[in-house]
């Protein structure tokens, strides 16, 4: 029973390159999923692409713990809009399936309710409904509203506005009127509630965003479009794990061309002329090219690692930013097997608004908590030893910004988490516990460098969402760009995905510019 062990095992390890500079057309800092998708596309355009992490291992919060004979998988578990891993693949003329298995789950998440209550949120709007009749019968043809709703914000905020860029105040006026028809001033939970009358149904049906790191009770209703996107592809777990996810796009990396350097900590991205010039690292690594892409979190690049000129012209003041809440996440094995957790439950408390107010608002660790369990061996039994389950525990919890003694908290959570789940879902779990361990806000900021430890970068409030949030070209270093959560479109594997694309769309277009004034130069 102890904290995680740091991520990062030797920042100064020989495998970390020093001596002569690394030139490339394209430098991308982090290897978080923005960073990978990232790196593939520019290669795929015949760029020459270096792709630098400070971790051991590409995936960014995409870590493998292993312990005791269990696999955890560190970052994120929920797979949904599975054709934007299939495009990296196809960029080099491949499939993804020759290399993955995509599982599609059912049901996508079991909820368990203080009450005892149970709510399969399940594959299909058929087998939901009858879920849903259970509670509050008028309510299937309130989630029939919502499905519509959310379908006609899916057709807006993520097929027009996922992958298109935000760079000019004049993109963000444009949409004014389709934003403003679709109440995306208003939040999820008041768009969910008009639909839905039943108290726990509109919990379950409003708990999207704290997968992104937002509060359901702030977060702009246009990721209520994460319902019609879970409904147009599904969800699925990647057999093997997010790890084997991660591997198989380190292997595609590599038969693409990309250079991959690990152990490699950015301390400052180095200027010249208003321009980026590349990167240098702790070790002194220097690293030179036309092009840097930011995967890491956009706060912590302002902050720390461009010089102190640029860090006024930041997208966002520090001083208005809002950040995501922090994470708790704590990793078990079992001795013996729990069947009737499925595979991604949710397990509420008894307080749901309020707790997100002392999480978000008044930043205190409060007494009750809702908890995340995923649970991989419910699909694939490599993840623990015969007879027995892997586990963790995702809490939401203040961010660094609130006062919170974690060394002291930690092992605290533990034992509450553990009992609670004792109580009512995992029967003996006190007894068949091992090999425990987690990691809290602190870790997070130690070891992702994520600015006041939060869990998703800064929140998807309306006021940080598109042109709002930071741009995936800084406005004023113009080969500065983010493929990152706190970049647009936001957190999540589809967010990241997309905001790859947002960049490639955008080197495109000045390739294209650069080609038309050559030719345009030339005929001069």
């Amino acid at each position: 029973m102890a904290p995680a062990p740091s991520a990062i095992q030797d920042l100064a390890a020989p495998h970390s390159k020093t001596g002569p500079a690394d030139q490339s057309d394209v430098l991308v800092i982090g290897a978080g999923f923005g960073g990978i998708a990232a790196a593939l596309r520019m290669r795929a355009r015949g760029y020459s692409v270096t792709l630098v992490d400070r971790l051991d291992a590409i995936g960014g919060r995409a870590q493998v713990f292993e312990r005791g004979g269990f696999r955890h998988d560190a970052g994120p578990t929920v797979i949904t809009a599975p054709f934007l891993f299939d495009e990296l693949f196809e960029l080099f003329r491949e499939r993804r399936e020759n290399h993955l298995d995509f599982r599609p789950l059912d049901p996508w998440y079991r909820f368990h309710f203080h009450d005892g209550n149970q709510f399969d949120y399940r594959a299909t709007v058929e087998d939901t409904n009858a879920e849903i009749e259970r509670f509050s019968p008028r309510d299937v043809a309130g989630y029939a509203g919502l499905l519509e709703a959310s379908r006609q914000i899916f057709e807006v905020g993520f097929e027009k506005l996922a992958d298109r860029p935000f760079t000019r105040f004049m993109t963000m006026m444009a949409q004014v009127p389709s934003l403003l028809r679709l109440r995306s001033y208003h939040t999820v939970a008041s768009l969910v509630n008009r639909h839905i009358k039943h108290p726990l149904l509109r919990q379950a049906f409003s708990i999207h965003p704290l997968l992104v790191g937002g509060n359901p009770f702030t977060t702009t209703s246009i990721y209520t479009l994460i319902h019609y996107l879970e409904r147009r592809w599904g969800v699925f777990f990647c057999m093997g794990g997010t790890g084997k996810l991660v591997e198989e796009l380190h292997r595609l990396l590599e038969r693409a061309g990309v250079n991959v350097e690990l152990g490699v900590d950015i301390e400052r991205i180095t200027m010249k002329g208003g321009r980026a010039t590349g990167a240098e690292s702790t070790a002194g690594r220097r690293y030179i090219a036309d092009r840097v892409i930011c995967n890491g979190d956009p706060p912590t690049v302002y902050q720390q690692m461009l010089p102190n000129e640029t860090r006024s012209k930041r997208a966002i003041p520090e001083a208005a930013t809002k950040y995501s809440m922090g994470l708790y996440v704590m990793f078990f094995g079992t001795r013996k097997q729990y069947p009737d957790v499925a595979h991604h439950t949710i397990w509420m408390g008894p307080r749901y608004r309020e707790l997100l107010a002392d999480i978000f608002d008044r930043k205190i660790l409060a007494d009750d908590f809702s908890l995340y369990l995923h649970r991989p061996t419910a699909t694939d039994s490599s993840f623990a030893p015969d007879g027995c389950d892997s586990f963790y525990v995702l809490c939401p919890v203040p961010n660094l910004l609130g006062d919170v003694d974690w060394e002291f908290e930690g092992p605290r959570l533990r034992d509450r988490i553990v009992a609670a789940l004792e109580e009512t879902i995992m029967p003996g779990l006190g007894a068949s516990i091992t090999d425990d361990f987690w990691m809290t806000p602190e870790d997070f900021k130690r070891d992702y460098r994520s600015m006041h430890g939060a869990g998703f970068s800064i929140a998807p409030i309306f006021t940080q969402s598109a042109w709002f949030r930071y741009h995936n070209r800084d406005p004023h270093i113009p080969n500065l760009y983010f493929s990152a959560a706190g970049a647009h479109p936001g957190a999540g594997m589809p967010g990241v995905l997309c905001s790859a694309k947002v960049v490639e769309r955008l080197i495109e277009e000045e390739d294209r510019a650069a080609a038309a004034s050559g030719r345009l130069a030339k005929g001069a």
